[in-house]
């Protein structure tokens, strides 16, 4: 009986835990997609070069490097806000290039649409069913891994004139998928206690729909033949 009611005591303390972790997670969540909304919205103003789309880029797997020393310091809370504003700045010039476009607000709209449905739809698929994705880790992984090669590769075959058709699009779509597994393993390690850090799992999951978001709207610019 003594020991029933212990391991009673101690699941009941890691279910607390565990909504603790994922109402904090998704709390930051909200904020930081809301804060860099309006960095994004100050970028389209400002109208910077393309360039620094890439600079953030850069400078996010900087950030990331920083975030993952400090995760349990003071300075985990302001460093995401910086990491995710930057971000969202970043994607300014992307944005103008849209919306330079004839229907170009239409592409963003449905972009965002279709990630937002498929980031709550993914998400609270886990969140109900607790099924445990962990052991997509070793597949996106992989798959993370050749599609650096390729983007990699993208830019280096037109300087020796190699020209493949469609390339960049095969790429978004893969990307798509991937980020879509990505939603799925990391929700999953969030509910299962895998994530013990609400700020690395929010910073896991800002970067998922970060990417869907940005390859979505490359599809379906290429789909609008735009």
């Amino acid at each position: 009986m003594r020991t029933s009611q212990v391991a009673a005591a101690h699941q009941g303390r890691t279910l607390i835990e565990t909504n603790k972790m994922i109402r904090n997670t998704y709390m930051l969540l909200a904020m930081t997609l809301v804060f860099s909304a309006i960095t994004a919205a100050i970028s389209i103003v400002i109208n910077p070069p393309v360039m620094v789309y890439f600079g953030s880029v850069i400078g996010s797997f900087v950030m990331i490097f920083v975030l993952n020393r400090m995760q349990n310091s003071v300075w985990a809370l302001p460093l995401t806000f910086l990491f995710t504003g930057l971000m969202g700045f970043g994607l300014g010039p992307i944005l103008n290039h849209y919306l330079a476009m004839a229907n170009g607000g239409e592409i963003i709209m449905t972009a965002m649409g279709m990630t937002a449905l498929t980031f709550f739809g993914l998400s609270a698929y886990v969140l109900t069913s607790r099924k445990d994705f962990s052991f997509m880790g070793g597949f996106l992984a992989a798959g993370m891994i050749v599609v650096l090669i390729a983007i990699v590769a993208s830019f280096v075959l037109p300087m020796f004139g190699v020209q493949i058709s469609g390339f960049s699009t095969a790429i978004s779509a893969v990307v798509v998928l991937l980020m879509a597994g990505m939603i799925l393993y990391d929700t999953s390690n969030i509910v299962n206690g895998t994530y013990t850090n609400y700020v690395m799992a929010t910073v896991s999951l800002y970067l998922n729909i970060y990417n869907l978001f940005v390859h979505l709207l490359a599809l379906i610019g290429v789909l609008s033949d735009d």
